[in-house]
């Protein structure tokens, strides 16, 4: 063979392999179900268990925040914690259902759950009538019956995509540029650039924070990941900068007593129902900044309303349930059969703790007001059900988990 041909060759391989992940991506779901059968461990009850009782108390917390409101605005105290029930209760089959279903199926609906995401956030141009706006934001869809962020399909596109992708690139692409950066930085850019037209600053943090832990547990090169990250920090940077509505927040986070009537009055009521609350709380539905003093007492700072009434150790209480939830999750993944398990299992623990850590931080101050809620606790009834499919996928990646060997 002359090294033309030679070349010729090499060229037909190279051609071949840049298009090989769509047809991977059809054939290693076969692949991987085929597989020699194990004993498997089951569903991990711990993880269960905490989902239920964080559940269990968000509806709590959610009634005695919102009954108020509820009365006021609905004529029934019980509104919103009834609709949050029928939506937890339809999560919670979704999330048994999906929890049933081979994980490994998931692999065919990576690419056209992304393409939906993208095109879903993009009729926020092309179809601005069924868009409705609050508080300065358009981040919401209109359903008729309820409505809907198209942001919480955004976060689970890229969990599902990133892991599909990465399970099929390997470790050797995915130390490469080609493979392992350019593409996810891609879809991360073309998802937060659709959500900053809304704009939805908080939801782009997490979208790209889920994407870039991601990357890295997948084996992206860190110095290409740096390079991105740092890229993608200094867009962020200017956003805020440049956003009028970021630069207020900026300002009233620094000082909220400078807008004590409008824009800082959400953090000053915060801190004074959590300081309110000392260390025992004023007791179960005794809130005193719940009376329409704090705004959005039933959705992002629905943790301050449950620190006043529960005190210091209601919180960590919560806290501690996060937490071990969150640890758990990540045990999970680490002990998954496969590396598509890691990372699905990695992927919804870590937007879970995004989630719980932006919202804490914001209801204590310790970051500027975001729009981002609190995971079984704060009102939005989609919301809920997605993150319940989402755990549903959790549970299925822990069911097929390589039963320990009996001595």
């Amino acid at each position: 063979m002359t090294d033309t041909q030679k070349s010729k060759k090499s060229a037909r391989g190279g051609q071949s392999a840049a298009l090989s992940a769509p047809r991977e991506l059809s054939q290693l779901p076969v692949r991987e179900m085929e597989q020699p059968r194990k004993k498997l461990s089951g569903i991990d009850a711990p993880f269960t268990m905490l989902v239920v009782l964080l559940q269990a108390i968000g509806l709590l917390a959610l009634f005695s925040a919102s009954h108020v409101d509820a009365l006021y605005e609905q004529g029934n105290s019980f509104h919103y914690v009834i609709r949050q029930g029928a939506f937890a209760a339809a999560g919670f089959v979704a999330m048994f259902i999906i929890s049933r279903m081979n994980y490994h199926k998931f692999h065919y609906f990576a690419l056209p759950v992304m393409g939906f995401s993208i095109a879903l956030l993009a009729t926020r141009k092309l179809i601005p009538a069924i868009w409705v706006t609050h508080n300065g934001a358009t981040r919401w869809i209109d359903l008729k019956v309820t409505e809907f962020q198209p942001s919480e399909i955004a976060k689970f596109a890229v969990i599902l995509c990133f892991a599909s992708l990465i399970s099929i690139y390997g470790p050797k692409k995915m130390h490469t540029l080609r493979y392992g950066t350019l593409p996810f930085v891609a879809m991360i850019g073309a998802l937060c650039g659709l959500m900053a037209l809304q704009p939805h600053l908080s939801g782009m943090i997490i979208v790209a924070g889920i994407g870039v832990i991601m990357m890295f547990i997948g084996g992206t090169n860190l110095f290409w990941m740096v390079l991105g990250g740092s890229a993608g920090a200094a867009g962020m940077v200017y956003l805020m900068l440049t956003m009028p509505h970021a630069q207020q927040r900026l300002r009233v986070w620094l000082d909220p007593f400078i807008d004590p009537r409008d824009d800082g009055l959400q953090a000053i009521q915060s801190f004074l129902a959590i300081g309110s609350g000392g260390v025992w709380g004023l007791g179960f539905g005794q809130s005193r900044q719940k009376h329409l003093f704090l705004p959005e007492p039933a959705n992002d700072f629905i943790f301050a309303v449950w620190c006043e009434e529960m005190g210091l150790i209601g919180a960590l209480l919560v806290i501690i349930l996060f937490a071990a939830l969150i640890l758990r999750g990540y045990y999970i993944a680490a002990r998954a059969g496969d590396k598509f398990g890691t990372l699905l299992a990695a992927g919804v623990t870590t937007q879970i703790a995004l989630q719980t850590t932006i919202n804490m931080c914001v209801v204590t101050g310790l970051m500027p007001v975001t729009g981002v809620s609190l995971p079984f606790f704060s009102s939005g009834g989609t919301a809920l059900m997605v993150l319940l499919a989402e755990i549903g996928v959790v549970l299925s990646v822990s069911r097929r988990i390589p039963a320990p060997k009996q001595g």
